[in-house]
């Protein structure tokens, strides 16, 4: 069985992100980029199938800058085999992404797509879904825990409810939550075969894809900042304050 995995380039999540001046963006210069956490974890579970003999290849797709090749050499070193970066200088939304992961998985022919739930930069949460909609595939999202059949996958979900447990057939998607595993630390020697991995670099056009946005930014801002908070005498204040001044109660 063949594990497809995409992982998108991000700011890393220890950064405190700040806006550009002219409020058209989040400002990425000379700021410290990594993998989208939650794609680490698909990462880690699709080697941990092959480690477990489930899978016998992992193939890590990223889509973006030239840059996204350093991603794509995280990925080799927690445990895939080769990857695959579609490289664009676009702005790339969910749609397209979605689109552009249909046209590699057309190539590749895998039977299980894993990916994360959500990236931490535009937090959007669709492009799993859109591409199982693109595909035609059964899909599993948030998920909790990945057990593989035969010819199917039972995935364990998280929902508002508490836990889902269903059984999808393959070739299928899955998106993964926080609480699917820990990704391991990557060591130096793993870094150093990572390197020697193959990596293919394709285009848009090669795939047939038009990345244009189709969705326009008009501004970004930061949130406002919080007012101070006040300490009042006794309850009967707190009330009269929430009633008149918060007008929450």
């Amino acid at each position: 069985m063949k594990v497809l995995t995409a992982v998108k380039r991000v700011v890393d999540y220890n950064v405190k992100v700040r806006v550009k001046a002219d409020q058209s963006g989040v400002d990425i210069g000379n700021v410290k980029m990594s993998m989208n956490p939650f794609d680490e974890i698909a990462t880690e579970a699709a080697t941990r199938l092959k480690e477990a003999g489930k899978a016998t290849e992992v193939v890590a797709v990223s889509c973006g800058v030239p840059q996204c090749q350093e991603t794509l050499r995280t990925a080799l070193a927690i445990g895939a085999d080769r990857g695959v970066l579609v490289e664009t200088d676009a702005e790339l939304q969910p749609l397209a992404i979605a689109k552009l992961l249909k046209a590699v998985i057309d190539k590749e022919q895998p039977q299980l797509v894993i990916l994360g739930k959500q990236a931490i930069d535009d937090d959007a949460g669709q492009t799993g879904q859109l591409l199982a909609a693109l595909l035609d595939w059964p899909q599993a999202t948030f998920a909790s825990n990945i057990e593989i059949g035969d010819g199917s996958a039972t995935v364990t979900r998280e929902v508002d409810g508490g836990l889902e447990v269903i059984t999808i057939r393959l070739p299928a998607i899955v998106t993964t939550d926080l609480r699917l595993n820990e990704p391991r630390y990557v060591t130096l020697p793993n870094i150093m075969k990572a390197k020697k991995k193959p990596v293919d670099t394709l285009k848009p056009a090669d795939l047939g894809v038009d990345p244009s946005p189709r969705l326009k930014t008009l501004k970004v801002v930061e949130p406002a900042a919080r007012k101070a908070g006040a300490i009042v005498p006794d309850v009967a204040t707190l009330v009269q304050k929430l009633k008149s001044e918060a007008k929450v109660i």
